[in-house]
């Protein structure tokens, strides 16, 4: 039992990690606004929001949210897209982006990708960053909340059962 407490103590007075330690950055500066939030369907081939919208403007740059290889870089059903691929299985992408960048390029953290374009469809700012992220292939894959992975989110632990044991 004392294992789990001091476990426990030890994650919550850990400092947040960074995206060196592969947890994410936003990729707007400075930090949007979130005009619409993830909506994962379930059974994942159903209609949903895998991902995020991120409120900006027109021309604005988008970041590497963390270091990668661009995997893809232009348009995809109509839209431009540039997405990376990250140590560990992640893919992130962000749409609409006129890239700066080019398939195989390596990035940094904090990188600019390219710039941010209007015509975010259901979007209700002006411009609007889609930022997606998944765990695996393409074809397999697992979209995840990129929100969750931010390393400002903070990581909290909840009791596997309706809470702590009593004492005798």
């Amino acid at each position: 039992m004392r294992w789990i407490v001091l476990a426990a103590a030890t994650l919550a007075l850990a400092a947040p990690a960074a995206a060196e330690d592969g947890r994410l950055n936003w990729p707007l500066r400075p930090r949007p606004a979130v005009v619409r939030a993830f909506d994962a369907p379930a059974p994942n081939w159903q209609r949903g929001h895998r991902g995020v919208d991120l409120a900006g403007t027109a021309g604005q740059p988008v970041y590497a949210a963390v270091g990668g290889v661009v995997v893809f870089a232009g348009e995809l059903a109509g839209r431009p897209v540039v997405s990376i691929a990250h140590p560990g299985g992640l893919r992130t992408s962000y749409e609409p982006v006129a890239a700066a960048v080019r398939v195989g390029a390596r990035v940094e953290a904090g990188a600019a990708i390219g710039h941010l374009r209007v015509g975010h469809p259901g979007c209700a700012a002006a411009a609007c960053l889609h930022w997606g992220a998944m765990w695996g292939p393409a074809s397999r894959a697992d979209y995840v909340d990129p929100l969750g992975l931010l390393a400002a989110t903070s990581i909290r632990l909840k009791p596997l059962r309706g809470g702590l044991p009593s004492r005798p």
